[in-house]
């Protein structure tokens, strides 16, 4: 009997110290949870159930139970390196077959799919279609698209200037572009049509025998925009004329067969103070064709696409899954698990909300191993087999004893 018991605890030591060693091969390994060896000891049982005198028949490994503590967070400098401050699990596909993982080390494929180093894609919640908030009823690979960002053409101008209160009447009456003579101040910005190209805007300010009153010409690569405006301040160089400061001017037809450019200016903020002219802003609303600069995620998971013309577009949720009993899940290799009856059923989310934590773009979260702890694991679990096998020894010696009695 006693060498049966002393082989069980030479098994659940050798157990003990695989469960050590895979600890430790681990130790830097991106996202991966140390395991514990569990074990529980056996008691012969008879019908009558157990003797008061009974002898334990030895011990046995009663499962092998995954640490799911927190590992440091360590920062890098790649954008797609993805770590889970809290509890949670990012969700990934392998080929349809949903897997659950800590490690956050992504990239792109040749697709420009958003996948680990084993080829799980990243999924995410996807914008809603009118683009306000994201459809948490379903989940979709992230894919960063090739495709560019699309134009929006100019449709407002905002300016705010000063013009100068003691200017004077030009030397010469009409108008002309060509002649800097005949206009007081000039200030330019450009456009954007309904393509992308861009078409220079110029403004043109004219001082008028009335006090206080000016006239401001716009032209579009060089053709007048309507008639001219005029604009009247206040004794005090507040802008007077157009009420608000608004302007509605005339469709302008591009040559390129782009649609017409309707303008509304905005020079409410404009003054006739002092000797100087200035500019303090001169912005439209308009921009070009762009393409994909980079990528930034934030702390809820939200994945925003930036572009080279300044734009940004929301293009998914990163989407968080939780279980009652995480220490339930299946391993299945390469740090990842799978839903299994103990886990139960996954509950899914968007960091940052209920108890799934915050998500840290630029970031990897390291093994929770401590080295220090496993090393002395090692120690004890080496103690045990060498004394578990002393007791087989002896054992031996009993067994040969009582043979040799004669």
């Amino acid at each position: 009997m006693s060498f049966k018991i002393a082989l069980s605890g030479l098994t659940a030591a050798s157990a003990e110290l695989s469960v050590t060693a895979n600890n430790i091969a681990n130790a830097n390994t991106t996202g991966f949870k140390q395991s514990r060896a569990e074990f529980a000891d056996f008691f012969p049982q008879s019908s009558y159930g157990l003797s008061q005198n009974a002898i334990g028949a030895g011990v046995r490994l009663e499962r092998v139970a995954q640490q799911f503590t927190q590992g440091n967070v360590n920062f890098t400098d790649n954008a797609l390196d993805l770590a889970i401050s809290g509890e949670g699990f990012f969700t990934v596909s392998d080929g349809g077959a949903t897997l659950y993982t800590r490690a956050g080390e992504f990239g792109t494929n040749r697709d420009g799919y958003v996948v680990n180093a084993s080829g799980h894609r990243l999924q995410v919640f996807p914008p809603n279609a009118g683009g306000a908030g994201f459809d948490t009823s379903r989940t979709t690979d992230l894919r960063l698209s090739g495709a560019d960002n699309p134009p929006a053409a100019s449709g407002s101008i905002e300016g705010a200037f000063n013009l100068p209160a003691n200017a004077v009447v030009p030397t010469v009456g009409t108008f002309d572009p060509d002649d800097a003579e005949s206009y007081n101040q000039s200030t330019a910005l450009t456009l954007f049509d309904s393509l992308g190209a861009t078409h220079a805007a110029s403004l043109y300010f004219i001082k008028t025998a009335n006090p206080n009153e000016w006239s401001m010409q716009v032209q579009i690569d060089g053709t007048p925009v309507g008639p001219a405006t005029t604009l009247q301040y206040s004794d005090t160089g507040t802008l007077v004329s157009p009420a608000g400061g608004q302007i509605a001017l005339p469709a302008y037809a591009p040559a390129n067969g782009s649609a017409p450019i309707s303008l509304n200016l905005d020079i409410g903020a404009s003054t006739q103070y002092g000797e100087g002219f200035a500019v303090s802003r001169l912005s439209q609303d308009g921009f070009a064709t762009g393409r994909l600069a980079g990528i930034d995620v934030g702390e809820g998971g939200v994945v925003q696409a930036r572009y080279t013309n300044g734009q940004s577009a929301q293009i998914g949720q990163v989407a968080m899954a939780n279980f009652p009993n995480p220490q339930g899940l299946q391993q299945v290799g390469a740090t990842a698990w799978a839903q299994s009856f103990n886990s139960g059923s996954p509950v899914i989310g968007a960091a940052g909300t209920g108890n799934f934590g915050d998500v840290q773009s630029g970031a990897l979260e390291a093994s929770n191993v401590d080295l220090t702890a496993q090393l002395v694991n090692m120690i004890e679990a080496q103690r045990n087999f060498q004394a578990n096998a002393q007791m087989i020894s002896t054992s031996d010696q009993i067994t040969q004893t009582v043979l040799n009695i004669r």
